[in-house]
C-alpha cells in the first residue's frame, strides 16, 4: 500500500506566520541560528527498499538510498525552503523524522450553509450531523480504497469522488498503482475501474475517472486558509487497507513545508499538520472538518522506531491543503497537468551569501524570460520579494511556490554591492 510521505531534514528552520497573520502564506524568513532536529534521507515511497536506520533512533519504514549532493542552479520553481522531509503514507510506508517548524492560521465567520453530503444508512443509528459520527456517517460513502486490479500486487490508498464522479488522491498511490490498472472499492463494497486523468508529482496529487461509479454525493472543499490550529478534523480512508477507518483528531500546525525528497518527482508543499491518526493507506484520503467539507488530502507522515523496526502513526500527519487541492486539481481535469510561477532563472541554492543568488553560467538566465526581460543577471543578489525580506535560495523558491504564473512582483536585488529594484511579470513552469 502507498504511504504518506515524509518531510525532508536540512535547510534554514521557517517560520509561519504568528497567529492572526493569515493562514497558507509562505516564504516567512528563517528563524535565525534555530538548529535542525535530526533527520533521515527522503523517503519517495518504493516498497522495494526496506526500513534503514535514521539518525536518533528514528525509522522510515519505506526508506530510500540518500539523495544525490544538491545541484547548484535548479530551476526555481522545482525546490521549497526549509523543508521537512517525510514519507509517503500509500500502503505500507511510514516517515522520517526532520526538521521541525511552527506554524498557524486567522480564522473567519463560518459560512450559514453546509455542504451537502450523504445521508446516513436507513438501518444506522441516528447521530448529531454535526458530531464526529454524523460527519462519519456522511462523508464515508463518499470515500473510496484505491487498489491495484492485479490482486498479486501490494500498495494502495485511499481517495475521495468529487464533482463530476471524478476521484482525487496521492500522486504517490496512483503512479505505483497505473502500470498494472486501478481499481477503486466503495463503502458498500462496489467497485469500479479507474484511470488516471492527469497527475502532479510536485503538488502529490492526482485525479481518476471512473468507469462505473456509483451515486454518492461528491465531497466540498472548504477553505484551508481559514483553518487555525486547535480546530479538529476528521481523516478517513484505507489504512493498511482496512476501509472506512475513521480518525480524529485537531490541526496541531499550519503552513508546515515539507517535501518527499528532491528531483523533479518529489512532491513540496505547505502542509496541514495534524495528530488525527493517519497510516499507511490514509494517503490521498480526505481531512474533513465538522462540517464535512474537505479541508485537506492527506499525503504524510512522520514515524519512529526502536532496534530498527518501524512504527506506525505518532501523532505527526501532513495534508495538503484544500487551497492548493482546488487549484491543482482543477488544472488537471482541464490540461491533465499543473503549472507553477517561475522566475525565469536558476537559482545556486548551495551559496553562502545572504539573500537568493542567481546562478552563473550560460542558461543561467533563461534569455527572453521574466528575469531577463526585467533586467536580472548572473550573480544578481535577490534580497527582497513584494517587501518580504530573502534570506537564501531556498526561501526564495518557497516564496514563487505560493505564487502564480502571470503574477508581477517587485524583487529587489544587489549587484557590486548597489540595490536596485525590478518588476518581474512570473513566467511558467510549463515553459522550461
Amino acid at each position: 500500500m502507498q504511504a504518506p510521505r515524509t518531510p525532508a531534514p536540512g535547510g534554514p528552520v521557517n517560520h509561519t506566520p504568528p497567529p492572526g497573520a493569515g493562514g497558507q502564506r509562505p516564504g516567512v524568513p528563517p528563524a535565525p541560528g534555530a538548529p535542525p532536529a535530526p533527520g533521515v534521507p527522503p523517503v519517495p515511497g518504493g516498497p522495494e527498499v526496506q526500513a534503514q536506520h535514521a539518525q536518533h533512533a528514528q525509522y522510515a519504514q519505506y526508506a530510500v538510498p540518500p539523495p544525490a549532493a544538491r545541484r547548484r542552479g535548479i530551476p526555481a520553481w522545482m525546490a521549497l525552503s526549509g523543508m521537512l522531509v517525510v514519507a509517503l503514507i500509500a500502503g505500507g510506508a511510514g516517515g522520517v523524522a526532520g526538521t521541525f517548524l511552527s506554524g498557524s492560521g486567522t480564522a473567519e465567520a463560518e459560512p450559514e450553509e453546509g455542504p451537502v453530503i450523504n445521508e446516513p444508512p436507513p438501518e444506522a443509528p441516528r447521530r448529531d450531523p454535526d458530531s464526529i459520527a454524523g460527519v462519519a456517517q456522511r462523508v464515508s460513502p463518499s470515500v473510496v480504497a484505491i487498489q491495484s486490479a492485479d490482486p498479486r500486487a501490494q500498495g494502495g490508498g485511499s481517495g475521495f469522488v468529487i464533482d463530476g464522479d471524478y476521484v482525487v488522491t496521492n500522486d504517490h498511490v496512483s503512479s505505483e498503482l497505473q502500470a498494472d490498472g486501478i481499481v477503486v472499492e466503495y463503502s458498500d463494497g462496489s467497485r469500479s475501474d479507474a484511470s488516471v486523468v492527469g497527475a502532479d508529482p510536485s503538488s502529490d496529487l492526482a485525479v481518476l475517472s471512473l468507469t462505473d461509479p456509483i451515486d454518492v454525493e461528491p465531497l466540498e472543499f472548504g477553505d484551508s486558509e481559514q483553518v487555525i490550529v486547535g480546530d479538529e478534523v476528521i481523516a478517513i480512508g484505507a489504512p493498511l487497507g482496512l476501509n472506512t477507518t475513521v480518525t480524529q483528531g485537531i490541526i496541531s500546525a499550519v503552513n508546515r513545508p515539507v517535501t518527499s525528497g528532491e528531483g523533479e518527482n518529489a512532491s513540496r508543499f505547505y502542509a496541514l499538520q495534524t495528530d488525527a491518526a493517519i497510516n499507511p493507506g490514509n494517503s490521498g484520503g480526505p481531512l474533513v472538518d465538522l462540517r464535512g467539507r474537505v479541508i485537506g488530502v492527506n499525503s504524510m507522515i512522520v514515524t519512529m522506531g526502536y532496534m530498527g523496526e518501524p512504527s506506525g502513526n505518532i501523532g505527526l500527519g501532513f495534508a495538503i491543503p484544500s487551497s492548493e487541492v482546488e487549484r491543482v486539481v482543477e488544472r488537471l481535469i482541464e490540461h491533465g497537468e499543473a503549472e507553477y510561477a517561475d522566475i525565469g532563472a536558476d537559482i545556486d541554492l548551495d551559496s553562502p551569501i545572504a539573500g537568493a543568488v542567481i546562478a552563473e553560467g550560460s542558461g543561467a538566465v533563461e534569455e527572453g524570460g521574466p528575469a531577463d526581460e526585467a533586467g536580472l543577471r548572473s550573480g544578481d543578489v535577490i534580497v527582497a520579494l513584494d517587501g518580504d525580506r530573502v534570506d537564501s535560495g531556498q526561501e526564495l523558491l518557497a516564496m514563487l511556490r505560493g505564487l502564480s504564473p502571470g503574477d508581477e512582483v517587485e524583487v529587489e536585488y544587489e549587484r557590486d554591492g548597489e540595490r536596485d529594484t525590478a518588476t518581474v511579470t512570473l513566467g511558467s513552469s510549463d515553459e522550461d
